[in-house]
C-alpha cells in the first residue's frame, strides 16, 4: 500500500517552514482507495514568491484548520503504507517537522518518483514534475497546489510501477508489508485478486518472487494454484505470502509482460520457458517457372521465417485458410502433391498457376500479399489493444521491424507525438519468443487495431 501526497509550504528557513496545503492518495498499485485533501493554516508568513508561485495566500487559511486538527487523519492514511513523493525527502521532512512540534514521532518508509524517473527512464531531458508529466503526456490540473500534483504523482507512479520489470517495488512494498502482519490466509489473499486479465506474481514472505503467471481470469487462476494437488502447486502452497498482479486488459500486453519478466526475474518455480514453444514456421522461396511458392517447414536455424506456429497442425490450418481466401496454389503452397494440375483447379478455384497457365507476376501478386500481412519485417507500426480502464487503450511498439517494447495511453496525442510515445513505453526484449507471441496474436483477433506510422 502506498500513500502518495504533495506538501506546499510557507518556504523560509530550513525547518521553520509551515504546511499550507496537503493532498495524500492511498493508493494499492491499481486504484486509490481513499484520499484526504485539506488547506493548513501555518500559523506563520507566506514568502511572497510562494504566494506567486501557488496562488495560497494568509487570508484563504485564517479559517483552515491547524495541523494539530488534521494530524489523526493524516496517520490514519498513512499508516501501513509507504509514502510516495516527487522529491520525498523534502515532503517527508516537512511532515517529521510538523509531527515533532507536536511531540509525535513520525516514522513511515518513503519512495521518490524523481529517483525512480531517474532509473527507470534514464534519458529524460528533466525530472521536474512538470516538465515530466509534460514529456510523458501526463495531464496536470492545479499545477504549484497540493491536489494536483498529488494526482499527478499518482499517473507517474502508476506508469513506473509498469516500466519497473525488475518488479523492485513491488518486492520492496512486499517486505515492508509482511513484517506488520500475520501469516497469509489463502482464501484472504483470493479474495483481494480481481477476475480481469493480467500478470501475477506470487511472493515469499522476504517478497522475492517465486512465480509468474499469465491468465485472462487471475482470481480463477490463482484459486487453481492453491486448490490443485500437482507438485508446483503444492511448492506454491507452502511458500506464499502474498500475491501481487498488474491488469492489462489485452492478452497480448499480458503475454509478452509474462514472456520478460519471468526472463528478467527467474523465479524459481517457473520452469525455464519452452525453448520451443513453436516448432514450424512460413518460409518462401521462387521456383524455375518463376511463382513464389509457400511452404509450412520445421524451423531453420540459417533462414528466418515469415511467421511461426506452435505445431505443424496450426501451419497447415492457417495455410489452407490463405489458399481459400487469396485464391492460391494448393500445389505451390505445400499441400498437395502433383505431377500435373492440384485438386482445386479441377474445380476451379484454382487459377492455373500449377500448370502456368496464370502469369506468375499475377499469382505472385497474391501470394506477396500473403507474406505482407504476416511479417512486421521493416515495419514502424503500433497494435492497439483494450487497456487496464474503459478509457485507456494498450500500445505495443514495432520500429523497423523490431519490437521495442509496450505502454498504455488515454490521449490520442500521446501516440500521434513521436517523443511522448517513445517515453510511455516500456523496452522489452526483441526475440525470437516475443515475434511468436505477436505475429499469432494477429492471425487471431481481428479487432487489434493496426497503426502504420511510415517511415
Amino acid at each position: 500500500m502506498y500513500a502518495i501526497l504533495d506538501i506546499e509550504t510557507t518556504g523560509g528557513k530550513y525547518n521553520e517552514e509551515g504546511i499550507t496545503e496537503i493532498a495524500i492518495y492511498r493508493f494499492d498499485g491499481h486504484k486509490i482507495t481513499d484520499q484526504f485533501i485539506s488547506l493548513v493554516n501555518p500559523e506563520r508568513e507566506i514568502q511572497p514568491f510562494v504566494v506567486n508561485l501557488t496562488g495560497i495566500n494568509s487570508n484563504m487559511l485564517k479559517n483552515a484548520p491547524k495541523f494539530y486538527e488534521l494530524a489523526k487523519r493524516i496517520v490514519e492514511i498513512t499508516e501501513d503504507a509507504i509514502i510516495v513523493a516527487h522529491n520525498a525527502e523534502f515532503d517527508y521532512r516537512i511532515l517529521k517537522t510538523e509531527f515533532k512540534r507536536l511531540g509525535f514521532d513520525f516514522k513511515r518508509k518513503t519512495l521518490c518518483t524523481v529517483e525512480l524517473s531517474q532509473q527507470l527512464m534514464p534519458d529524460m531531458e528533466s525530472y521536474s514534475l512538470g516538465k515530466l508529466t509534460r514529456a510523458l503526456g501526463i495531464p496536470v490540473s492545479d499545477r504549484h497546489r497540493a491536489n494536483g500534483d498529488a494526482l499527478a504523482t499518482v499517473k507517474l507512479f502508476k506508469m513506473l510501477l509498469n516500466k519497473d520489470s525488475d518488479k523492485k517495488i513491488i518486492k520492496q512494498a512486499i517486505k515492508i508489508e509482511k513484517k506488520s502482519k500475520l501469516a497469509p490466509n489463502l482464501k484472504d489473499i483470493i479474495e483481494e485478486l480481481p477476475s480481469d486479465i493480467g500478470v501475477y506474481y506470487i511472493h515469499d514472505a522476504n517478497g522475492n518472487i517465486i512465480y509468474i503467471g499469465k491468465s485472462n481470469n487471475i482470481r480463477k487462476r490463482i484459486t487453481q494454484h492453491f486448490t490443485n494437488k500437482n507438485s508446483k502447486s503444492k511448492k506454491i502452497q507452502v511458500h506464499v505470502a502474498a500475491v501481487t498482479y498488474e491488469k492489462t486488459g489485452s492478452e497480448l500486453v499480458a503475454l509478452l509482460k509474462e514472456s520478460e519478466e519471468i526472463k528478467t526475474n527467474k523465479p524459481i518455480l517457473n520452469r525455464a520457458l519452452k525453448r520451443n514453444q513453436f516448432s514450424q514456421g512460413l518460409y518462401s522461396f521462387i521456383d524455375d517457372n518463376g511463382y513464389i511458392n509457400l511452404r509450412i517447414s520445421q524451423l531453420k536455424k540459417d533462414e528466418k521465417p515469415i511467421t511461426t506456429f506452435t505445431n505443424r497442425k496450426s501451419g497447415i490450418s492457417f495455410m489452407n485458410k490463405m489458399v481459400e481466401t487469396y485464391q492460391l496454389c494448393n500445389k505451390l503452397c505445400g499441400l498437395q502433391k502433383s505431377e500435373s494440375s492440384c485438386f482445386n483447379y479441377g474445380i476451379e478455384d484454382c487459377n492455373g498457376a500449377c500448370i502456368n497457365e496464370e502469369a506468375p507476376e499475377i499469382y505472385n501478386k497474391r501470394a506477396i500479399a500473403v507474406i505482407e500481412k504476416n511479417t512486421y519485417d521493416n515495419k514502424n507500426m503500433l497494435l492497439i489493444d483494450r487497456g487496464r480502464d474503459i478509457d485507456e487503450k494498450s500500445v505495443i511498439f514495432i520500429e523497423d521491424g523490431i519490437f521495442r517494447g509496450i505502454g498504455f495511453f488515454d490521449l490520442n496525442y500521446q501516440i500521434n507525438n513521436r517523443e511522448i510515445l517513445e517515453s510511455l513505453i516500456t523496452p522489452m526484449q526483441n526475440n525470437r519468443d516475443t515475434q511468436h507471441i505477436i505475429q499469432s496474436y494477429m492471425r487471431r483477433n481481428k479487432r487489434l487495431k493496426i497503426v502504420n506510422l511510415g517511415n
